[in-house]
């Protein structure tokens, strides 16, 4: 409380949102102690973008680009078959304002909105989430992404093979399209 200049309500606040985030445990006659990492709640907004501040940037890129090679070919193989008129028209603005973008901010901002929209378009409501929960650390590596490359928009091409597929609903060519581009992601992590 000294230390923060805080009251003791905010102090308490404060552990019980930590331990309702799984980060720390508070037990009488024993104490506050903080939980081993493998019991933290990784699937909170907060505790994701907290521990991807402070853990070893490549690793943390790595783990995040696995997460999405399992979850992303097979949402767009499900957004090709289940869009409907308003979902593949957000995918469609998005992909419209990857196209027209001038700077690597304007991309970043469509890059993400493009794949929040593959989420939404595939009907699953329980992979809309996902794009909420990841949303800040996957805007931070697409924009790491968009800088390592030679010019900001290179994966364009990539990003177009997955819309013509979603388009077309043809689901097998989205699935492939999309394992393609985040390919070509690792290889920009990873180069």
């Amino acid at each position: 409380m000294d230390t923060f200049g805080v009251s003791r309500t905010v102090l308490r606040e404060a552990l019980r949102t930590l331990t309702s985030k799984g980060l720390i445990e508070s037990r009488p006659r024993v104490g506050t102690r903080v939980r081993p990492k493998h019991a933290w709640n990784l699937l909170d907004v907060d505790v994701l973008d907290w521990y991807s501040r402070v853990a070893e940037p490549m690793a943390f890129a790595l783990k995040l680009q696995e997460m999405r090679e399992m979850i992303e070919p097979y949402a767009a193989g499900l957004a090709a078959a289940s869009h409907t008129g308003d979902t593949f028209n957000a995918l469609a603005a998005a992909h419209a304002s990857m196209v027209g973008a001038r700077n690597v901010d304007e991309w970043v901002r469509a890059d993400l909105q493009f794949h929040l929209s593959v989420l939404t378009a595939c009907s699953n409501e329980l992979l809309i989430p996902l794009g909420t929960l990841i949303e800040r650390t996957l805007e931070a590596q697409l924009r790491l992404n968009a800088k390592r490359a030679d010019v900001f928009n290179a994966s364009l091409a990539e990003h177009t093979a997955v819309f013509e597929a979603i388009r077309d609903r043809d689901a097998p060519a989205a699935r492939e399209a999309m394992a393609g581009l985040l390919g070509v992601t690792r290889g920009r992590i990873e180069g």
